[in-house]
C-alpha cells in the first residue's frame, strides 16, 4: 500500500491519465518533487495491479499529509481501467485507519458544476465529508474547486 520510489514512473502514468482534470502534472517539476517528497516520508499510498510489487502498474494513488489533529488528502486518482472497482474506497479506508481522533480530514475536490468530478464528490460524501461554502480559486486547468471536511470524534 505504501508507494516507493520504484512506483514513480507508474505514478506519473496515472497522473497523465487525469491531467485533463487536474492540469499539467507529469511535466510539472513541482508535482514530481512533491510526489517524491511525499513518497519519501511514507505518506503516498497506492493500489498496484494484482497486488504486485513496487514498480507494477498502479490502479490508484493517494497523497496524504498529517499534522494532527488535521489530515489532508492532497491528491486521489484511480486509473480509468480500475474505476468503479473499489480502489478509491480501499485507499480511503486505509488512510482513515491512520487518523488519531479527534481529528478533521480535509480535501479539495471539484466544484459541483464539474461533471467529470461528480464521482469524486459522491465518494467523499459517502465517506462522511461535508462540502464547505469557503470560496476557492479555480484549479490550474480552470475548473471550479470546493473544499470538503470530515470531523472524526473518538
Amino acid at each position: 500500500m505504501h508507494a516507493t520510489m520504484d512506483d514513480i514512473t507508474e505514478w506519473l502514468k496515472l497522473a497523465a491519465e487525469v491531467e485533463y482534470l487536474f492540469g499539467s502534472m507529469v511535466s510539472d517539476q513541482n508535482f514530481v518533487k512533491g510526489l517524491e517528497k511525499t513518497i519519501g516520508r511514507n505518506s503516498a499510498y497506492c493500489v498496484r495491479l494484482n497486488g504486485g510489487p513496487p514498480g507494477s502498474p498502479l490502479l490508484g494513488g493517494l497523497l496524504w499529509s498529517s499534522n494532527p489533529p488535521t489530515y489532508k488528502i492532497g491528491w486521489l486518482s484511480v486509473s480509468f481501467k480500475a474505476r468503479k472497482q473499489g480502489v478509491a474506497t480501499e485507499l480511503l479506508n486505509y488512510v482513515f485507519r491512520l487518523v488519531k481522533t479527534p481529528a478533521e480530514v480535509v480535501v479539495t475536490t471539484f466544484g459541483d458544476n464539474v461533471i467529470e468530478g461528480r464521482p469524486a464528490r459522491m465518494l467523499y460524501k459517502k465517506f462522511g465529508f461535508v462540502p464547505l461554502d469557503e470560496p476557492l480559486p479555480n484549479g490550474p486547468e480552470g475548473v471550479s474547486r470546493q473544499k470538503f471536511k470530515r470531523i472524526l470524534t473518538s
